[in-house]
């Protein structure tokens, strides 16, 4: 097996990103006998989330054994939930193992891909000048890579230090300062009761307060992780209970959602535990069912609510000026230091310009009433595209590298497929996609992130459609994309010179995935 030269113009297959998602891909590429593609990452390093992520406090929210490639069970784990310096160091421990880093292409960050409907090739373009052509794309860029910043008149005149939990300046000094969190979310409830000892004053303006359930973490003892290294099937064991246990939790948010009323009733119970002023215990108590937003897990948010030196605000923000907060009763809060706990752009995972497919229609513009994709991964008009972690593969209940791999094996059936077919590019047929994506709403609609009583960034503000969440188990999933269907999409061959004929004829049975 060849690693190839970084000089070269045109690959195979061109892959984007380093998270889990783009080291998954590239490991069973490798590991399938395919070596003619290449990884590009924006950055100096591989990890995605978890490289971009480093704020204080970063860690898993789902337990360590679930959060690994199935094929690289990690042993070294410390932690029942892994804090991100192990999940990147795990990361970065499989490109060694699998020998990736002749594949790896850092520093270019993708300007455009256009799909070249003549030569049947994308046509890439990176911000260092980069150019060249691929086969085939595959987006693994994620859902979590392009920080929301809040849209509040007068951020721009403000004189003190801001920044994104994303982009966390850790030269920053925040001891002795008056620090203002805007935000809730997951992010912040890991970083709030991190600093919160360390500043003079933190204002936490919140909108909406979350559902929090207390975090069964732990540290694992020596004899686990000696076992886990010298018995690997125990790890393996451990592993599977996790996802059994995880798995049943779809129960309450897309089965029954009337069960989460019962867990709601544990979430007020670690309210009142935590916390003891009444008046504190009502502003973090939300008014919408648990499950319609994501569930967050905590031992230490609702303590560090509870110090002298916090403040939890929920008069809705009016204006920023140049010392601080206004918010709108009047009040302005002085601060020395804006933090934003904002989260990400989920619903517009890509900027526009940068993929262009067929007849030079923008993806934003396709997605301009939501984003969509067949099994999360393939779109009409895109020809040789498939998305990893893409619409509606999201997960409120268990682990996100099940549903990558499950992705990841769907697009080495489509590769197999194309290549048994003498395929020049295949497309999936755009009623397949549809029908496919009108069941996942119609589940999704009976789901308790729609009948919950909320707000959330699980749905799409333009259509009101969730286009986030995989509205059932992963297995169903798994089962799903286990099996590609060349009957689900268009083949083309460019020998031919009627593209309409090229068009294999076969009746689509699209496959029951939801």
């Amino acid at each position: 097996m060849n690693a190839p030269a970084r000089s070269r113009d045109s690959v195979g297959i061109a892959i984007i990103g380093t998270g889990f998602a783009g080291l998954g891909m590239a490991i069973r590429l490798l590991q399938s006998g395919n070596d003619d593609f290449a990884v590009f990452e924006k950055a100096d390093a591989v990890g995605g989330t978890w490289r971009d992520n480093h704020y204080p406090g970063c860690a898993c929210d789902v337990q360590s054994h679930v959060y690994s490639f199935s094929f690289a069970l990690n042993p070294r784990w410390t932690r029942m939930f892994a804090p991100q310096p192990e999940i990147r160091a795990y990361l970065n421990r499989c490109v060694d193992k699998y020998r990736l880093s002749p594949w790896l292409n850092f520093g270019h960050e993708l300007s455009n891909a256009t799909w070249d409907e003549r030569a049947h090739v994308w046509r890439l373009s990176f911000a260092n000048g980069k150019r060249l052509t691929a086969r085939v794309l595959i987006s693994a860029m994620g859902g979590l890579s392009r920080a929301a910043l809040p849209q509040i008149p007068g951020l721009d005149t403000f004189e003190g230090k801001t920044f994104h939990s994303q982009h966390w300046d850790h030269a920053y000094a925040l001891e002795g300062k008056r620090v203002a969190v805007i935000g809730t979310g997951a992010s912040a409830i890991q970083f709030v009761p991190q600093i919160a000892p360390r500043v003079q004053a933190l204002t936490l303006f919140q909108r909406t307060p979350p559902w929090i359930m207390p975090k069964p973490d732990r540290a694992l003892s020596p004899f686990e992780q000696w076992m886990f290294r010298a018995l690997p099937f125990t790890q393996k064991l451990a592993r599977t209970g996790l996802y059994w246990m995880l798995e049943s939790r779809v129960l309450g948010f897309a089965v029954h959602p009337s069960l989460m009323k019962n867990v709601q009733k544990l979430a007020l119970r670690h309210i009142r535990r935590q916390i003891a002023d009444p008046a504190l215990r009502e502003t973090v108590t939300p008014d919408y069912t648990i499950g319609c937003k994501r569930v967050l897990i905590s031992n230490d948010y609702y303590p560090a609510l509870s110090r002298a030196n916090v403040n939890v605000v929920t008069n809705p923000i009016e204006r920023v000026d140049r010392t601080g907060v206004v918010t709108a009763d009047g009040a302005h809060h002085e601060v020395d230091c804006l933090i934003y706990g904002t989260g990400f752009q989920v619903a517009d995972p890509f900027p526009r310009g940068a993929i262009v497919g067929r007849g030079g229609v923008d993806i934003v513009d396709t997605w301009c009433n939501g984003a969509h994709a067949y099994l999360g991964t393939s779109l009409p008009g895109y020809p040789n595209f498939f998305m990893l972690v893409g619409p509606n593969t999201g997960l409120g209940h268990n682990s996100m590298v099940f549903m990558i791999e499950s992705q990841i094996e769907y697009v080495l059936g489509a590769l197999a497929a194309m290549k048994a077919d003498a395929a020049d590019s295949i497309e999936v047929r755009e009623q397949v996609e549809a029908r496919y994506n009108a069941r996942i709403q119609q589940k999704l609609s009976r789901a308790i992130w729609s009948v919950g009583g909320c707000k959330s960034w699980y749905i799409d503000p333009r259509n009101g459609k969730n286009t986030t969440l995989w509205p059932g188990f992963t297995w169903r999933f798994r089962r799903a994309t286990a099996h590609f269907s060349i009957a689900d999409y268009q083949v083309f061959r460019a020998a031919r010179a009627d593209a309409s004929a090229s068009a294999l004829a076969v009746a689509a049975q699209p496959t029951e995935a939801a």
